[in-house]
């Protein structure tokens, strides 16, 4: 399947369209936010200057050394990574795209004495795929896009083998067709591959009921530059420890996945979801942690708080007679002002039934109140359109971020609080959803949104992001729960894992990349 590309300032395809912001989210942007009455488009592409490639070569692999195979792998999607594209000023970029077909092309450039980037599909939004050099004389950027087969489907083992340069579209649809899905649904999925995913520790939308994408995984195979590491395809084992957990979530610092096997699901006869509002966002968040430490969390469960639940209905852009009506159902049951809760069920028509009256039971229990299936449907239209909003505000003259942690379900409230408190010092707009749920815990997922500092744009993101990760640590929460490490959130690292344990992993780095060139200055700083 032909790779999808993305444009090089913002995401989503090069001819998308935008259709633009409902008129209630204008207003409600305008004032609270301010927008440029008089977009800046974004610097076109030809006239992006670049530094000027340092010549290497590998046999046998193909390189390209053309501007715009540069420019599209210099970044990723992260905030500061947009600002750069959009405003043309590039500072770093590799000297060459290689593009292997094999896994042997693969070690290849491992062998070239280059720093070397992997590349999937470009999503990070934490600065992990931007082309670093370190202390080495080039980098290059290491495309997997031809690496991009279903290798093998074991359908009695529910088992699928795919090379990493997949993207999650065709590996679903290469799926879809046996009869079977991945169920790994992130905002970036419709350019993320499993690869990208697999080295992130990605999270899906219904990952409550499908599990993240680190406990499919059931082997893989990695090229690191001191050899490859195999490992068994099996369903447990007690074989010392897992080394799949050292390569799952090493973001391409210790080596190159070349295969993965993954669990997979019979596809889902039916899928459901619904919208609940509750009377507070504890409320909500107690029913969420009731339904999963009760067996009946559905696959997709999301609770916004009271802000982006306003947003949310802003940027519903209903008017007139239907809003009036949706008010006064909502005010009758005292909940007007809350906070709106998607459920989501898959499965077989039965099990959907079955699951979904389990669910419903405990949240009657907590007052929640039923919105139908209307909203359920109008998210699932919608659950991949965030960067593409994000571009529309950056073009208005707004930054908008995210990031996103995890905590105990003692500690939510006050981590939500704290992290809240310390964006709403950079933006007058800060809003919060719980997205994926686990037994002792739930995520957080942060949006902040603020008028630009033109010509500090970067420095105006990274004063809030800064704020945001201390209050993060200081609360005792994740510094990041499906994002990844990349870049952005390298300093942070050794609060989570303590100074011995950074000290190990930089160890495992020394022995599987004795001389540093796997993606310099992501996961572990220098």
């Amino acid at each position: 399947m032909a790779r999808r590309e993305m444009r090089h300032f913002g995401w989503g395809d090069p001819a998308h369209v935008s259709h633009g912001l409902p008129q209630a989210a204008l207003e409600l942007l305008r004032a609270r936010v301010g927008l440029s009455d008089v977009p800046r488009p974004p610097v076109p592409i030809g006239a992006v200057a670049l530094p000027g490639p340092v010549e290497f070569d590998v046999p046998g692999v193909e390189l390209r050394t053309d501007h715009e195979a540069r420019l599209l792998r210099a970044a990723g999607k992260s905030y500061p990574d947009l600002v750069r594209m959009r405003w043309g000023q590039v500072e770093h970029a590799p000297d060459a795209v290689a593009v292997p077909r094999s896994a042997e092309e693969v070690r290849a450039v491992l062998g070239a004495g280059v720093a070397v980037v992997p590349f999937g599909g470009g999503t990070s939004v934490v600065g992990g795929v931007e082309a670093l050099r370190g202390a080495h004389p080039a980098v290059v950027s290491l495309d997997l896009g031809l690496l991009d087969r279903l290798v093998e489907l074991d359908e009695r083992s529910q088992i699928a083998v795919f090379e990493p340069g997949i993207q999650l579209p065709a590996a679903e649809g290469e799926l879809n067709t046996r009869g079977f899905t991945l169920g790994h649904f992130p905002q970036s999925y419709e350019y993320a591959t499993v690869g990208g995913c697999v080295a992130t520790r990605s999270a899906g939308q219904a990952s409550t009921g499908y599990g993240r994408i680190d406990a499919m995984v059931v082997g893989l195979r990695a090229a690191c530059p001191a050899g490859d590491v195999d490992l068994l395809t099996a369903p447990g084992s007690a074989a010392g420890p897992d080394l799949r957990e050292l390569l799952v979530g090493s973001e391409g610092a210790l080596g190159v996945l070349t295969r993965i096997a993954l669990r997979v699901r019979r596809l889902p006869d039916e899928r459901r979801y619904e919208g609940f509002m509750f009377g507070s966002f504890e409320q909500g968040c107690e029913a969420l942690r009731a339904l999963e430490q009760e067996g009946a969390a559905p696959h997709v469960a999301r609770l916004s708080d009271e802000a982006e639940t306003e947003v949310s209905f802003a940027m519903a852009g209903r008017e007139g007679l239907v809003a009036e009506l949706a008010g006064r159902y909502l005010r009758a049951r005292g909940v007007e002002r809350g906070c709106l809760a998607i459920l989501g069920w898959e499965g077989t028509l039965d099990g959907v039934e079955a699951r979904r009256a389990a669910s419903l039971s405990v949240l009657r229990r907590h007052g929640a109140v039923s919105l139908g299936r209307s909203p359920g449907r109008a998210w699932s239209r919608g659950r991949f359109d965030g960067p593409y909003l994000r571009d529309d505000l950056m073009e208005r003259g707004v930054m908008a971020d995210t990031l996103e942690t995890a905590t105990t379900w003692s500690n939510l409230a006050a981590l939500h609080r704290s992290v809240g408190d310390a964006l709403r010092a950079h933006a007058p707009v800060v809003m919060c959803h719980v997205s994926h749920l686990y037994e002792t815990g739930a995520s957080l997922y942060f949006t902040f949104i603020a008028r630009q500092r033109e010509g500090e744009e970067i420095e105006q993101w990274r004063e809030a992001k800064t704020a945001a990760c201390e209050a993060i640590v200081a609360a005792g929460g994740t510094i990041t729960h499906h994002h990844a490490v990349g870049r952005d959130h390298a300093p942070y690292l050794r609060h989570e894992t303590s100074d011995t344990g950074l000290a190990a992993l930089r160890a495992v780095k020394a022995q599987l990349d004795p001389d540093g060139i796997m993606n310099p200055g992501k996961l572990l700083e220098a």
